[in-house]
C-alpha cells in the first residue's frame, strides 16, 4: 500500500480534499465550490459551514476514489485557522478540523494543523522550482487577505509548523474584495475574477485609469473601488471599468511590493492567492522595472485559488523529513 498524506481545507469558498504520496506526487485534488446566490458577495458564516457539513463527505470519497492505488493514510493535515496567529478564527474551518480528526483517529495517525494562509503558500512551494534562498516573502492575495509575510528557512525540513511574520498589509478591503466589488457593479456573478478578466480584455489598455492609494508599505483598495463605481455610473462601458480595475490593481501591487522590499530587504517573492491567477496582474509584475531585482514566482493558476494541495504537501514533507519544495514528484493528478 502506498503511504500518503492528507490534506483538507474548508475556506469561506471552496470545500478541498488533497491526498499526496511522500514523495510529493498528487493523487487527487478534489475541490467542490460553494454556491454564492446570484448578486450577492459571499456567504454568511452559518451558510457556508452548512454547505460544508453537507459537501466535505462527498469530496473525501472522491479523494479516496476506489480506482486509486491503495493507500495507507499516515497523516492529516487541516486548515484550523484563516491565518497563524493566536486570534484568528472562522467557523468553517471547524467542519474540515471535525472530520480530518475523525480521519486521523480512524487510522490511528496524526492530524496536524495549520492555516489557511499557511496552506496557500504551501502549494506555491510545492509546485514551484527548489529554491536557494532560505528567507522569502510570501504574498497572498485573495478574497480575504492580501498580505505580505516573511517566511523564513524555507530550504529547512517541515516536521514543525514554520514561524510566519506578516510585514505588511492592506488597510481596508483585500484585492479579492475589490475585484469582486468591482464585478458585482458590473452584474458579474462572484467570484468575479475570472469574469472579470474576459471583460477586460475587450478594454483599451490605459483607456480609463483609476486612482491608485500607496503609501509607503501602506495599501488601500476602497478609492480605487469607490472611482470604478463612479465611472460605472458616469456610463462608462463594462470593458473599459475591467480593464481599468485590473490595470488600477497592478499598478497598486507594483507600488506595494517595490515599498516592502526595500523596507525588508528580502527580494525573493512567492505570489499565491486567488488573485495571482489573474494573468493581466501575472504579467504586469513579471515586466515592472521596479521589481527587476526581485525574483518574483507565481503559483500556477490551478494552485492560485483555495486548495488543500499545500496542506498535503506540508504532511508529506513532514514525514519524509525534507522542505516542501524539495519533494521530488511533481505528477498531475489524475
Amino acid at each position: 500500500m502506498r503511504p500518503v498524506a492528507v490534506g483538507i481545507d474548508t475556506s469561506a469558498y471552496t470545500c478541498s480534499v488533497a491526498v499526496m504520496d511522500l514523495r510529493g506526487e498528487l493523487l487527487s485534488d478534489v475541490r467542490i465550490p460553494l454556491e454564492v446566490r446570484p448578486g450577492e458577495l459571499g456567504l454568511r458564516q452559518a451558510e457556508a459551514v452548512y454547505q460544508h457539513v453537507r459537501r466535505l463527505p462527498e469530496a473525501v470519497a472522491k479523494a479516496f476514489d476506489p480506482s486509486f492505488p491503495q493507500m495507507n493514510v499516515r497523516a492529516v493535515a487541516v486548515s484550523r485557522t484563516p491565518r497563524p496567529q493566536e486570534d484568528s478564527f472562522m467557523p468553517v474551518f471547524l467542519v474540515g478540523h471535525a472530520v480530518a480528526s475523525v480521519i486521523a483517529s480512524t487510522h490511528g495517525v496524526p492530524c496536524w494543523e495549520a492555516s489557511h494562509q499557511e496552506g496557500h503558500i504551501w502549494a506555491a512551494l510545492w509546485a514551484l522550482p527548489p529554491m536557494e534562498m532560505t528567507d522569502i516573502l510570501a504574498v497572498h492575495l485573495s478574497g480575504g487577505t492580501t498580505e505580505a509575510v516573511l517566511v523564513q528557512g524555507v530550504g529547512q525540513e517541515h516536521r514543525i509548523r514554520p514561524r510566519l511574520s506578516i510585514v505588511a498589509a492592506t488597510g481596508d478591503i483585500s484585492a479579492g474584495q475589490f475585484v469582486d466589488r468591482v464585478g458585482n457593479a458590473l452584474g458579474l456573478p462572484f467570484p468575479a475574477g475570472p469574469h472579470l478578466e474576459r471583460l477586460a480584455e475587450g478594454g483599451e489598455p490605459g483607456s480609463m485609469p483609476l486612482p491608485v492609494s500607496v503609501q509607503d508599505v501602506k495599501l488601500s483598495f476602497s478609492g480605487p473601488e469607490s472611482a470604478a463605481r463612479r465611472a460605472i455610473a458616469l456610463g462608462a462601458t463594462p470593458a473599459e471599468v475591467a480593464r481599468g480595475t485590473l490595470e488600477c490593481l497592478a499598478k497598486s501591487l507594483e507600488l506595494w511590493l517595490s515599498a516592502v522590499v526595500s523596507q525588508t530587504g528580502v527580494k525573493g517573492i512567492v505570489l499565491a492567492g486567488g488573485v495571482v491567477a489573474n494573468r493581466l496582474v501575472r504579467r504586469s509584475l513579471a515586466s515592472s522595472e521596479r521589481l527587476a531585482g526581485c525574483r518574483l514566482w507565481f503559483a500556477p493558476p490551478k494552485l492560485s485559488g483555495d486548495n488543500a494541495v499545500g496542506l498535503a504537501a506540508w504532511a508529506a514533507a513532514r514525514l519524509s523529513g525534507g522542505p516542501i519544495a524539495a519533494l521530488p514528484g511533481r505528477s498531475p493528478v489524475r
